[in-house]
């Protein structure tokens, strides 16, 4: 007798049910993509920081090398894909060599490494822009209207598949960050400290990424979860918090379980949002506990020491400590740029990664611009 249930066929998309990277889902999709379109030989992501007004790479498939990493650029300035924004639809480029006399950066790499076309959507978020996507093909002539209209539902999966990620993570984070604006009144860290720590946590990764090998999305991560550095705060009792003077060895001592608390009630929001097994969350985990370690193992919690310190953590512990001492505080001024880096220049490799310090000091143009944009208000 023949069974009336068969199991020969296989999901080719069932991975994007399971816990695996976001670089491994995307890469499925392009799979079933090329099986269909061959030429599609590459799709690369760009988020968008509506803050700063700059697209970041995110992650790429189809290549082991990519023409884009670690790049940044102002969408204002990138004016093809503003176009794209202003008149609401996706672009096709069939022959790329019209960006031969091309002057940005993004546009002399992807024709360097021969690409002839491609297609550009842009993805959004409830109505707001969320970065971009790219199909690019080694032949002109690819993308005709009715190979768009199937390669359409593929690129919204992608689209999807990316912001559904992101937003796991932003809504942790704003919640974490609720409970973390709640505890700004009693020691005095404001929002714009988190904006610009963030930020300047961002602008380091990108200067380290080569040397640490760390993906674009790595980099988003870190960006995303170093508001959360000090989360464990909420836990420390006013007397300590907001003592004025120096603590004595009981009070210092309880200040420093500060990172302790902070992983254990990350990882109990882990739990209760049933993101435990969530890509990244050792990133936040991490940055949380060990943003206080020192390389010459005199930090805390464990006393760890260079390269047993999470990369992460080495990164936020530079921006926090620079945005730290050039922000205005109730006990001391805002020192100006100048000496915190020549504080840090002091603390290199001392107390502080080594790389990371300089990244933050070569890229003074661009942590100025952030200052600039991040001001504190008069509301704190």
């Amino acid at each position: 007798m023949t069974t009336p249930f068969i199991f020969d066929h296989e999901d080719r998309l069932g991975s994007l049910d399971q816990a695996v990277s976001l670089v491994k889902k995307v890469e499925t999709i392009h799979a079933a993509l090329r099986e269909r379109f061959a030429f599609v030989q590459r799709i690369a992501a760009a988020v968008y920081d509506s803050g700063t007004d700059t697209l970041q790479t995110f992650l790429y498939t189809g290549e082991e090398d990519t023409p884009l990493t670690h790049y940044t650029a102002k969408l204002s300035e990138a004016s093809s894909l503003h176009e794209i924004i202003e008149k609401g639809r996706p672009r096709v480029v069939n022959d790329l060599a019209i960006f031969a006399e091309g002057r940005h950066e993004h546009t002399q790499r992807v024709a360097s490494r021969g690409y002839r076309s491609s297609y550009t959507m842009p993805m959004y978020h409830q109505g707001r822009l969320f970065g971009f996507l790219f199909f690019n093909a080694y032949e002109t002539d690819c993308f005709g209207e009715e190979v768009l209209g199937q390669i359409d539902p593929f690129g919204h999966l992608i689209a999807l598949t990316i912001i559904n990620d992101l937003t796991t993570m932003h809504t942790l984070l704003a919640s974490v960050k609720t409970a973390r604006d709640m505890a700004h009144a009693r020691d005095g860290e404001t929002g714009s400290h988190l904006d610009r720590m963030s930020r300047f946590a961002r602008v380091i990764a990108q200067s380290v990424a080569d040397r640490y090998e760390l993906t674009d999305e790595y980099i988003e991560k870190i960006f995303i979860f170093s508001p959360l550095h000090d989360i464990g705060k909420i836990a420390i009792p006013d007397r300590v918090l907001l003592k004025p003077g120096k603590l004595d060895p009981d009070e210092q001592a309880l200040m420093r379980t500060h990172p302790i608390r902070g992983r254990e009630m990350i990882d109990q929001m882990l739990a209760h949002f049933e993101l435990g097994k969530m890509q990244g969350s050792d990133i936040l985990r991490n940055i949380a506990l060990f943003h206080h370690e020192s390389i010459d193992g005199s930090g805390y919690p464990d006393g760890r020491t260079g390269d047993t310190i999470p990369i992460e953590a080495r990164i936020v512990a530079v921006a926090d400590i620079f945005d730290a001492l050039t922000s205005r505080r109730p006990y001391k001024p805002a020192w100006s740029n100048d000496d915190a880096f020549a504080l840090l220049r002091q603390l290199a490799g001392k107390k502080l990664d080594a790389y990371c310090v300089h990244a933050l000091i070569d890229n003074r143009d661009t942590i100025e611009t952030i200052q600039q944009q991040f001001q504190e208000n008069t509301l704190g």
